[in-house]
């Protein structure tokens, strides 16, 4: 311990005198340490591909001099014999918030819609011009937790706002001051899709609406270094300035690393992006960003799965995720996607090293992982020269350790950063970990240490009865004091032993009755067979805690396939089928599938490699098509404007949504995901077909319509918000927000076709996209006074509105809906849910479509869209609608609708293969859908469907053993809660969040 004290005063006065050679000294004479110092006979991990046996190590004021096996070491230098110990660079961790407080949440209770800030960016939430070392403070008790985990460096940023400003590279070195401490004080420019907390700025409240208001900063900021600005914007000054630093993205889920990309790609801009863990379940797409990825090491707990019935509550996703996630960094470096390691995100730093054996233990290499702590952040840092590596020139940071440092017995003894060096635990004291045996007045005991060269521990076991036990260890000797045998009696026997030996412990016991006993215990030396024994002991426990992962599937949860299905030739026999086409409802025919397109409709038809299937007494029908729909999106409503026409549901969908697979379960093949009724102008729609297993962007219908909902009546003017202070307020205002965004709109277009230079604003864009016919308009309403308006505004600028959707008045307005060339989109038989709905009738569907208006029946909702065909049947019911016109409600018009109608809608020779096999008549309540088929793969198979809960019937219960096995190991568990699902409606709001969605 003194040679310990010794080399720390040295160091501590050598950094004293390395302050700035300009400030001046009051405390002593100025000198300069030019002292080296020298470690010896160490195996030295100079980088991860790089290693040097019974090497020297030479360092000099904070930087390494020279590495070898041979070095020539100076007469003025302290050699430190390491005696086979190894040194590591230490580790960097490129993503933290170090040092950094959070803001408090702003309070208030009224929303805010304007930025608080003047000669700022327009948005609080943009922050480039966040500098953080301005609010920097060096934390040493955080330093030293991470010097307890191998770290020597951190990035740190402040981790607020969507726009957080630049981070700094900051080396842990608790003797030092920010002088040295501070590497480089601008590293990077921090993203993320979350709001800041120091703001109430409303805008904006969704994932959708954070994407596009990078998007819209990046074109600001492209306008004003241009020079197109009189006035200043620090915040765009700042944005530009920043460009060329690393810019790290905080996404925090696959999902969002693909959204990141997609805004970084338009503007060409490489994000290294902060991962969530669960980049696993689509590692092809996450190759094609070519991403850099930071990975949190954050893995689940196993679930508390005692309780049988609790267990049955568990999602597979969540299951397989706690037996998946530790594998995700293998498949990554498999897969040949960089990355590197971060603490970020760890509830406790302390998990940061067991989670990281973990993913060793799932496979990843011990090259990879050293990689990923230090050469790749050093890389993307660009400091390849002063860190990661213990080469010539590089800074002093490294570890010295008992063994390799992926090992779980290695000890980690001291963390030198600058040349400074932390102790962790003092290597010069003896390591006597082991088991040792002795007797004692005639009983026999078995003594276990362990954690002795920092916090010894013993456990003392005798006629396999554990004994309490208190234990200490310094200078070589070790104090011991234990219960008896005897639990009837409070007695206790002490021992004080010498260990300097490292395989014996010598000394005297003394007995609770006063009498000293000779002692001496042994230190169990394992032989070659013991050895085996136990190698094979732990081969059959690696065995059933074999790194055995889940199989991923498409989508990764419940009824995901193995493998995607492909495209099939499908021949269908004697099948009564609805054609939607003049040819009405064929019985007993043949109907050929064929490249994903309807290839044939006929009798007794042959085709060479067709798969056959007897429909027999079975119906085959066009795909249903949900012409309002909100599954299958992470994000529904942008609120924070009364105009969010820039936001996209194309941006947020959600291809792991099970109600995907519930719908093909119902029949349905295509539907529009609408943005919500927050405003009178809401967002771009993403119209889709239910491809389940693909990714979000093979969702989308290829040239795909272009789409946009507005919405009237009460959820608009926020007739039953407690804070409504947004404009407008009134059907009126409603009005005028139309009239005055048309009227810019117009403006808009009327100078960018004019070929001067213009301001790109992609609401204007959209908004001219509807003036120019371009983009089509689906109108959430329900009053018939705001339907006629509506239909006046647009004709006042010379467009038609495409579709009211709910128009629960439209039987009213039929004729004028009729002349103005709208068609409509209602509920079956929902009223009275609220007021402005109190006039709905079960009728109307059956009134606008004898009135001529091409009608559709939607669900809105994602348990209706299971049934849509019933919901069409009770048209037949009321108003004597027939059953083809009935069933083209929820197929050939919607696709009308949707300007679809060449592709999908109907069987006809040419289209896609978007159909549905019927166990019945498919509008009676009996029916089901046997087979629901999209471009001629099927992607719901009833008969698949029982078999696949077979298998994840099976493979919940291995998982449930495997949990068992851990709990049973003495492992952290967690206790299981039932999660529900939440359906998104017309007012769903997600207030910007950033979870794994």
């Amino acid at each position: 311990m003194i040679k310990i004290y010794l080399r720390l005063l040295i160091f501590m006065c050598s950094f004293s005198l390395l302050a700035q050679d300009y400030f001046p000294s009051n405390s002593g004479v100025i000198a300069n340490n030019t002292n080296y110092m020298a470690f010896t006979n160490a195996k030295i991990h100079v980088s991860p591909t790089e290693v040097i046996d019974s090497g020297t190590l030479l360092i000099k004021e904070g930087k390494v001099i020279s590495v070898g096996k041979t070095v020539s070491i100076p007469n003025n230098t302290t050699i430190i014999d390491l005696d086979g110990k190894e040194i590591y660079p230490s580790f960097i961790d490129i993503y933290t918030s170090f040092g950094v407080k959070k803001p408090k949440r702003a309070t208030g209770n009224l929303p805010q819609y304007e930025a608080s800030r003047s000669g700022f960016y327009w948005n609080d939430h943009i922050m480039p011009e966040q500098d953080v070392m301005a609010s920097f403070k060096y934390d040493d008790k955080s330093a030293t937790e991470m010097h307890k985990l191998g770290f020597g460096v951190v990035n740190t940023h402040m981790p607020d706002g969507i726009v957080r400003g630049t981070g700094a590279l900051i080396a842990l070195n608790n003797n030092a001051d920010n002088s040295m401490r501070v590497v480089d004080g601008e590293t990077s420019q921090h993203l993320s899709f979350s709001k800041s907390l120091a703001s109430r700025q409303s805008y904006p409240s969704s994932l959708m609406g954070s994407m596009a208001l990078l998007r819209q900063m990046y074109n600001d900021a492209k306008w004003y270094a241009n020079g197109n600005v009189d006035t200043r914007d620090l915040s765009l000054e700042a944005l530009n300035g920043n460009k060329n630093l690393l810019q790290i993205f905080e996404a925090n889920s696959r999902a969002n690393i693909m959204r990141a990309d997609k805004v970084g790609d338009q503007f060409n801009i490489q994000y290294t992006i902060v991962g969530g863990g669960d980049e696993y379940e689509r590692i092809d797409e996450i190759k094609t960003t070519n991403a850099t990825l930071i990975l949190p090491l954050d893995f689940q707990l196993a679930y508390d799965v005692d309780n049988a019935f609790l267990a049955k509550t568990l999602s597979l996703s969540d299951m397989r995720a706690w037996n998946q996630e530790p594998h995700n960094p293998r498949l990554l470096a498999e897969n040949g996607v960089n990355f590197a390691l971060t603490t970020h995100g760890l509830k406790s730093k302390k998990t940061f090293k067991d989670n990281l054996m973990k993913a060793i233990e799932s496979g990843l290499s011990k090259q990879k992982a050293l990689e990923a702590l230090t050469t790749v952040p050093a890389g993307l840092l660009g400091k390849s020269n002063e860190l990661g590596t213990l080469k010539a020139g590089s800074y002093a940071n490294f570890l010295i350790t008992s063994g390799d440092i992926f090992d779980k017995k290695t000890k980690l003894y001291e963390n030198w950063v600058q040349g400074t060096p932390h102790i962790i635990a003092d290597m010069t004291i003896r390591d006597i970990d082991g088991d040792f045996n002795f007797k004692l007045a005639g009983n026999i005991y078995q003594l276990n240490i362990s954690g002795s060269a920092s916090k010894p521990k013993a456990k003392l076991v005798s006629s396999d009865k554990e004994l309490g036990t208190k234990m200490s260890y310094k200078d070589d000797w070790v104090t011991m004091t234990f219960k008896t045998a005897d639990s009837t009696k409070k007695e206790f026997i002490r021992i004080v032993a010498n260990a300097a030996s490292g395989n014996s412990l010598n000394g005297k016991a003394t007995m609770p009755n006063g009498n000293e006993l000779s002692f001496y215990a042994s230190k169990e030396v394992k032989n070659a067979k013991t050895e085996t024994d136990k190698e094979m002991k732990e081969k059959k426990e690696d065995v059933s805690k074999d790194p055995y992962m889940s199989p991923v599937t498409y989508p990764n949860l419940a009824y995901g396939f193995t493998e995607k299905p492909q495209s099939e030739t499908l021949l269908f026999k004697n099948a009564t089928i609805w054609t939607n086409e003049a040819d009405g409802v064929l019985e007993n025919m043949d109907l050929l599938i064929k490249g994903g397109k309807i290839e044939k409709v006929g009798k007794d038809l042959n085709s060479r490699n067709a798969k056959v299937i007897d429909a027999t007494g079975k119906h085959i029908t066009a795909g249903i098509i949900d012409e309002h729909s909100h599954i299958a999106a992470a994000s529904i409503n942008e609120g924070g404007h009364n105009s969010s026409a820039e936001v996209t549901i194309e941006d947020v969908l959600d291809d792991e949504d099970i109600d995907i697979y519930r719908n093909l379960a119902g029949g349905v093949t295509s539907i529009q995901i609408l943005h919500g009724s927050a405003n009178p102008i809401g967002g771009r729609s993403a119209i889709i077909k239910l491809k389940w297993g693909e990714s979000a962007d093979d969702l989308i219908y290829d040239n795909s319509p272009k789409f946009i909902k507005f919405a009237l009546g009460e959820n608009v003017k926020q007739s039953r918000s407690r804070f409504n202070v947004r404009f407008p307020q009134s059907r009126m205002g409603v009005e005028q927000v139309y009239m005055d965004y048309f009227s810019r709109a117009k403006a808009y277009d009327e100078l960018k076709k004019s070929g001067k230079p213009y301001r790109k604003d992609t609401e204007m864009e959209v908004l001219a996209e509807i003036l120019n016919k371009e983009r089509f308009i689906s109108c959430h309403s329900y009053v018939q006074s705001e339907i006629n308006m509506l239909m006046k505004v647009a004709e006042k600028f010379d467009f038609n509105i495409n579709t009211f959707t709910h128009i629960l008045e439209g039987y009213k307005v039929a004729d004028k809906m009729k002349a103005h060339g709208v068609g409509g989109s209602t509920f079956s038989d929902w009223w009275a849910y609220k007021y402005e709905v109190n006039d709905a009738i079960p009728y109307n569907a059956a009134i606008m479509h004898k009135a001529g208006v091409v009608t559709a029946i939607n669900s809105d909702d994602a348990e209706m869209s299971r049934r849509l065909n019933q919901e069409a049947a009770k048209s037949v019911k009321y108003g004597g609608v027939s059953e083809e016109d009935a069933l083209k409600f929820v197929t050939l018009n919607p696709a009308k609708l949707l300007h679809l109608d060449e592709r999908v809608g109907s069987i006809k020779v040419g289209k896609d293969a978007d159909v549905v096999l019927w166990s019945n008549h498919p509008l009676s309540i009996y029916a089901k859908a046997e087979k629901t088929i999209i471009e001629g793969i099927t992607y719901f198979d009833i008969a698949k469907d029982k078999q696949m809960r077979e298998a994840m019937k099976k493979e919940k219960s291995t998982l449930v053993n495997m949990m068992l096995q851990d709990k049973n190991k003495g492992l952290k568990t967690q206790p299981v809660k039932k999660k529900e699902k939440v359906l998104l409606h017309c007012d769903s709001m997600d207030f910007n969040t950033t979870e794994k969605k």
